[in-house]
């Protein structure tokens, strides 16, 4: 284990921005997202989750993915290059990191997506411990443990230190770039750290979810139930859930004309809007109800059908703190009594 002073962070910061294109928590227009680092701009360690997740570095929000040139009778082709050099994601919390692997099992299964897979490869993933997890917080019932958060580099933010732990080959590789930068540290305060955390974790109250009413043969028990109805009623449809949940994967194509080429173009979408996958018969959800429960179900139980029993939720709260009705996939679970508390 390694670790630097916190005092010399933007140091470390600046190196690793010289050989990558380095993403990390920064505040912008009062609200904090991951974006491009420069020394022009401040990381926010202590801001526990961002807006968004992480995962507009693999899966923008909106890209370009080709671009078509006519002249005359002639139509060129123009593929959008993929992406090579190297990406450091620093600052990533433990559920966001997860939500890397579900979106593994979408975007990187044959037919494998180029632009995500392309992204995902040239990363590198540096987690940080969540050193005060909030009431909004359930990623422990999934499975996930915010004092361990994995990926290639997991770091701990004690007392005025960095502690700095490489677990993938890419992790080890990256560290001892850094190695004139990083000084051995003793583990004894990190345990420490670790049980602070695993306490606080314990006396969340959204800890207490139980998930043993749903999953991959849970279809036919679920599908009609009463308690749909109910939860829907209340629904806008906005899809603000949707839009901060980390493993969505929603997308719609577009084709815009500029005037001298035509770019299609990817950008996210939402299985909670009305005109979502919307087709020259229509739509194939056209109820509220209908569209509300395909999210949830997907979450709950189709995903963990196709899946080997993996559910497609990180428990990150972001619908729980974000949802204008406080309508969530926590008060979902307690509907169908998933609620040891």
């Amino acid at each position: 284990m390694k670790k630097i002073e916190k005092a010399k962070l933007n140091d470390l910061l600046a190196r690793l921005a010289e050989a990558s294109t380095l993403y990390l928590p920064v505040r912008k227009g009062g609200k904090v997202n991951f974006a491009k680092w420069t020394k022009d701009e401040e990381y926010c360690a202590d801001e526990l989750k961002t807006v968004k997740s992480a995962k507009d570095v693999f899966f923008p929000q909106s890209e370009n993915i080709v671009s078509f040139k006519r002249e005359s009778s002639k139509i060129t082709i123009l593929p959008k290059e993929l992406p090579t050099d190297r990406t450091v994601i620093f600052g990533v919390r433990a559920c966001d990191a997860k939500s890397f692997d579900i979106l593994d099992s979408v975007f990187m299964s044959e037919p494998a997506d180029s632009f995500y897979t392309a992204r995902r490869n040239s990363a590198v993933i540096i987690t940080t411990a969540c050193s005060t997890p909030e009431e909004t917080c359930f990623c422990g019932v999934f499975g996930i443990d915010p004092a361990n958060p994995g990926a290639d580099i997991q770091t701990w933010f004690v007392g005025e230190e960095l502690f700095w732990e490489a677990l993938s080959e890419k992790g080890k590789a990256l560290t001892e770039e850094l190695s004139d930068m990083l000084s051995d540290a003793d583990e004894k305060e990190v345990e420490d750290e670790k049980s602070r955390i695993s306490e606080i974790t314990k006396q969340l109250p959204l800890n207490g979810l139980s998930l043993e009413n749903f999953g991959g043969d849970k279809t036919n028990e679920l599908f009609d139930a009463a308690q749909w109805e109910k939860l829907s009623q209340s629904c806008i449809g906005c899809g603000t859930c949707t839009f901060v949940c980390p493993t969505c994967q929603c997308y719609d194509i577009r084709d815009y004309d500029t005037g001298n080429d035509i770019r299609r173009y990817r950008c996210w979408d939402s299985c909670m809007y009305s005109d979502f996958t919307m087709c020259a018969h229509g739509t194939n959800r056209p109820t509220q109800l209908q569209r509300f429960r395909q999210r949830f179900m997907h979450k709950l139980v189709y995903f963990p059908a196709n899946n080997n029993g993996e559910f497609s939720c990180v428990g990150c709260g972001r619908c729980v703190s974000s949802c204008p009705i406080s309508m969530n996939i926590a008060k979902v679970i307690k509907s169908f009594g998933g609620d040891n508390k």
